[in-house]
């Protein structure tokens, strides 16, 4: 299999993630329903002697959409070439891409809701006939040529499936969403890495880390990294209970997983804002994040757990969000609940 593409915004941690990645079904830890799914896919396909069927995996950031996509290429025996939506601005970009793959080949697309229009409707006869319409020249002078593509498999990912048009998602034959770990979950994968980097854990510590993970595999991972540093130093580079809580506390992530920004956004809705409605971008504007960071990265954990509420008029604190902050609820906001 090629060497994989590594995301520019991403090279620091490259060695680090590739160390931690699974590369087979049998090494992925979670989503059981979903690696059900897919591998019953991939078995059925290669007993036909058929490329994969189109695939199109949705959930928040850092489960393992990218994951998948190597698996599946690495299950089907074939190259994945990835890129992401905003990177193909123009149609002429993706004909080379499609046009640059072997039979089988399976192209990745992350972030799949951000391709132009323009772009995805190109997309359509390319996932379901295997050609391209590609127009050459402009005005009087302007021909249509049509180009013969092999046959592919495409893996989108996407964090917000329902920005993907219609058109575009019924081409998907296989759709599945990945959705957040459990604590126990985390905890194996935790204890499974520290291995592949040769630290010590005991039960407690991987139950720590996982705890404060907000259900994300990814940020486990990096949890795992900065406590290994931490037992390195200071704890004979074994990782325990104690020493978990002691390196995430350094790190300003308390026992519920929330860090400085979450704490910042409980703040201002209940502080500056009474605890609300308060809208988005105000949010964001007070925080001095982007609105879109805040509705994506941090809102989405907040919510789950029970700390804050979205309602037509705005962002509203719920009790949960007063007792970390150790404050009372005002009188009129138990009418919210």
């Amino acid at each position: 299999m090629e060497n994989r593409p590594v995301d520019s915004m991403n090279q620091r941690n490259a060695s680090f993630d590739n160390r931690l990645r699974p590369s087979r079904f049998e090494d992925f830890f979670g989503q059981q329903k979903v690696r059900d799914r897919l591998m019953l896919a991939v078995e059925a396909a290669k007993g036909r002697g058929e490329q994969l069927d189109h695939v199109l995996l949705s959930g928040p950031p850092g489960l393992g959409k990218t994951t998948l996509a190597y698996i599946l290429g690495e299950a089907m025996g074939v190259h994945v070439k990835a890129t992401s939506g905003p990177v193909i601005d123009k149609p002429a970009d993706l004909a080379g891409l499609l046009t640059s793959l072997e039979p089988g080949d399976i192209v990745f697309i992350d972030e799949i809701h951000r391709m132009q229009r323009t772009v995805e409707e190109y997309l359509y006869s390319a996932m379901e006939d295997f050609v391209i319409d590609i127009m050459i020249d402009q005005g009087p002078n302007a021909r249509s040529v049509r180009l013969e593509l092999p046959r592919f498999t495409l893996v989108g990912a996407t964090t917000r499936s329902g920005l993907i048009s219609a058109p575009l998602r019924s081409r998907f034959g296989l759709q599945n969403r990945l959705d957040y770990y459990s604590h126990e979950e985390l905890a194996h994968i935790v204890t499974r890495n520290a291995e592949k980097l040769n630290v010590a854990i005991d039960e407690r510590g991987a139950l720590e880390i996982a705890a404060r993970s907000r259900g994300t595999p990814r940020i486990a991972n990096n949890l795992l990294r900065r406590v290994r540093d931490y037992a390195q130093v200071r704890a004979d580079n074994r990782i325990t209970g104690d020493i978990a809580d002691k390196a995430l506390a350094l790190l300003e992530i308390d026992p519920q997983g929330l860090d400085e920004m979450d704490l910042r956004i409980l703040e201002t809705i209940v502080v500056k804002f009474g605890g609300g409605p308060v809208g988005i971008s105000t949010i964001a504007v007070a925080v001095g994040e982007e609105a879109d960071t805040v509705e994506e990265v941090y809102e989405p954990y907040l919510i789950q757990e029970g700390y804050i509420d979205r309602t037509p008029k705005g962002r509203v604190a719920l009790p949960k969000a007063y007792e970390r902050l150790g404050l009372t609820p005002k009188a009129d906001q138990g009418s919210l609940f």
